[in-house]
């Protein structure tokens, strides 16, 4: 019997995965499978300064020093120095130096840049290449040099760093340098290492010393950003060569480096590719962490040698619900939680605790959360008449509203309880961060029952009275109090936001006046100083208290000096304090300091709250060493997957859905063999001789 071929397909079908994304020569190899949002814009150290760009970044570029991956609070160690450098002052205190040493024997990723014919290639073989990695490929070894070539691209006056002003106050020479770069530029390749630079001195091949002016022991820091990772000059040779950039050959498209992996593929807008570095010299996996990482399986793979994974997939996601949904069928290794999914997938108890679903748990997907080094605060304009500057009036008014503005509400309603309420500037995690009954701001806050409990709204009524807006109107003229806060939340699904901010006011019968704009314009008031109340956040650059105290430092005001202080605030005694306090070591002294900075704070509520935000990431049991480091992306050489276990459980998770191609088949036989039957009959009919 012949069989339809609407039957053959059925057939063919059955025990494949018919929704795989992936083509079938992947099946079983050592990927891991990961998503990015948007698309990179700057992959070039000097100008890369975006978490979606630090994803290819930071696993390719190697700076001087890194973050430990497993312990709490984040502590720097070597990556590819010898040790962490000790600020050393010279001059009186005029100047301070950093030595940093380099390992020996570290190598770049094969590279067209080490090829020496590769440097003064013809037009017509660069207009015939698809990938610069079509030439052939050399490497050579990391240098002391390398180094000092990129310290000194942060000055280039066609690369715009976003750390150039920053730095030009404290490398000596800095400022300077870029005007001697600007004055030599003619276009084409700017060879900078025919241009010295004060403040940075080669000792020998693996050795180079940064002079900063005074002290500034953050400098440190810094070291681990991909601002001061290494950039060997035939690299920036290479891809200056006329015609390069007209097909993307630039260092924005096609990082080089010395870490675990290298940029492979780049399609910025569907896919890209890291594959592990040949070259890479290996990296012992940590051997130890904070309390609970080796019950979670965190230290099984202690002293063995990174990284684990060969290929890194990562494919463009715009919208949150495909990628949630290829997560759960296992096409994604992990996934974050949206507003969307999130009710799906986590279970939020009154004590704020998270936990899986039940179907979560079944499918053997882990949940780890963090606190990130973030603040999102609601800022009181020092400048303004009503509700700023040092009064015992404005003051009472500030601490009603820290009162009355119920942030725990606002994160359970509006972020699905991703999120605790900030009782001062500092993040938890940060040295100076004090936890348990010492952490709450007493303002607002009382600590009961072994956890923080926002005060009564009396409280908050008996304040506003002090300060002469009793059932919010002015006790001088009589007239309601009206406040205006500044937002960017303009759309339709910004009304609810806005209509709770209304209700937090309304407690208080002050009046709400939301004046909403776009963020440009937001922006310009925020530097004119012409705004009253308005909302904003900060992400720490590094794990130091100073990156947070400085918000409120009073040379840092937007509005005076256009600094990070964007509620202008200014306190005598808070800055004194801060001038010791970001320059000291971590130390009972400086903790007691921060304690009194905080004291200040919250005693004249800059701020009236606010919360830090917190990060969930959802991981499949084949994914092992996963844990959240809000400080660096360098994840990726810790991580490793188990194949098998992912083939298992996606065809488990993914079998074809065949019965309706069944009944589909039924019904057109139903349809088609009477068709056929009668077709036949009036044939026969047809072919019978005449009587």
């Amino acid at each position: 019997m012949r069989i339809p071929l609407i039957l053959i397909v059925f057939l063919a079908g059955c025990g494949e995965v018919w929704n795989d994304p992936y083509p079938a020569a992947e099946r079983g190899q050592n990927i891991l499978y990961s998503v990015f949002a948007d698309r990179p814009k700057h992959l070039d150290p000097v100008q890369s300064y975006a978490s979606d760009e630090a994803i290819f970044t930071r696993q390719v570029y190697e700076p001087p020093l890194q973050y430990h991956y497993l312990k709490r609070p984040y502590e720097l160690i070597p990556l590819t120095a010898l040790e962490i450098p000790k600020a050393v002052e010279i001059d009186g205190g005029r100047f301070t130096v950093y030595e940093i040493r380099i390992r020996p024997g570290i190598r770049y990723q094969p590279h067209p840049g080490f090829v020496v014919e590769n440097l003064s290639l013809e037009q017509k073989r660069i207009d015939a290449l698809k990938s610069p990695y079509d030439l052939p490929l050399g490497t050579r070894e990391l240098t002391a040099d390398d180094y000092i070539y990129e310290i000194k691209r942060l000055a280039h006056p066609r690369l715009h760093s976003p750390v150039f002003g920053l730095m030009a106050e404290y490398i000596v020479g800095l400022k300077e340098y870029a005007g001697q770069l600007k004055a030599a530029d003619r276009g084409g390749w700017l060879d900078l290492r025919q241009f010295p630079l004060a403040g940075v001195e080669r000792v020998d091949a693996y050795t180079y010393r940064v002079r900063i002016k005074g002290r500034y022991p953050q400098f440190v820091y810094w070291l681990a950003m991909p601002f001061f990772a290494p950039m060997p000059w035939e690299a920036d040779r290479f891809f200056e060569q006329t015609g390069m950039a007209q097909k993307n050959f630039t260092l924005d498209w096609w990082p080089v480096g010395t870490g675990p992996y290298m940029l492979s593929e780049n399609d910025p807008n569907s896919r890209m590719v890291l594959a592990r570095n040949p070259n890479f010299r290996g990296e012992p996996y940590p051997a130890e962490g904070e309390p609970g990482d080796r019950e979670r399986g965190l230290l099984a793979d202690a002293g063995k040698a990174m990284p684990f994974i060969e290929r890194a997939i990562y494919t463009r996601e715009r919208e949150s619900i495909p990628l949630w949904n290829k997560f759960m069928q296992g096409y994604y290794d992990s996934s974050g939680i949206s507003s969307e999914n999130f009710d799906n997938a986590v279970r939020v108890s009154l004590e704020g605790e998270a936990s899986l679903t039940p179907e979560m748990e079944a499918r053997g997907i882990q949940l780890d959360t963090s606190i990130a080094p973030t603040v999102f605060y609601l800022g009181a304009n020092w400048l303004d008449p009503v509700i700023g500057g040092n009064s015992e009036r404005a003051r009472k008014l500030r601490q009603a509203l820290a009162i009355a503005v119920d942030w725990e509400e606002y994160l359970s309603i509006f972020a699905n309880g991703r999120g605790v309420p900030s009782h001062g500037p500092l993040a938890p995690g940060i040295f100076g961060y004090r936890e348990g009954a010492d952490s709450i701001n007493p303002v607002t806050h009382e600590w009961k029952d072994g956890k923080a409990q926002r005060r009564p709204l009396e409280a908050a009524k008996k304040l506003l009275a002090e300060a002469g807006y009793a059932d919010g109107r002015d006790a001088r003229t009589g007239e309601p109090l009206v406040l205006y806060l500044d937002t960017t939340q303009r759309g339709p699904s910004d009304r609810a936001a806005i209509d709770w901010w209304r209700k937090q006011f309304a407690k208080l019968a002050i009046q709400f006046e939301p004046r909403q704009t776009d963020w440009n314009r937001f922006q310009e008031k925020l530097r004119k100083g012409s705004t009253q109340l308005f909302i904003v956040g900060w992400s720490a650059d590094y794990p130091d208290p100073e990156n947070f105290l400085f918000l409120l430092h009073g040379p840092q005001s937007r509005a005076k000096n256009q600094g990070e202080n964007a509620a202008n605030y200014v306190n005598p005694e808070y800055d004194a304090l801060f001038e010791k306090v970001r320059t000291m070591p971590n130390s009972p002294e400086r903790q007691k300091l921060i304690d009194r900075m905080i004291r200040i704070f919250r005693h004249d509520a800059p701020w009236i709250g606010g919360y830090h935000p917190k990060n969930f990431l959802l991981m499949h049991a084949w994914l092992g060493n996963a844990k959240a480091n809000e400080m660096s992306d360098n994840k990726l050489k810790y991580l490793r997957v188990d194949p098998a276990s992912r083939e298992t459980r996606r065809s488990e998770w993914n079998h074809p859905v065949v019965w309706p191609l069944g009944i589909l088949l039924l019904v057109l036989l139903a349809v088609i063999v009477p068709s056929v039957r009668a077709w036949r009959r009036r044939e026969r009919l047809a072919a019978r001789p005449a009587a």
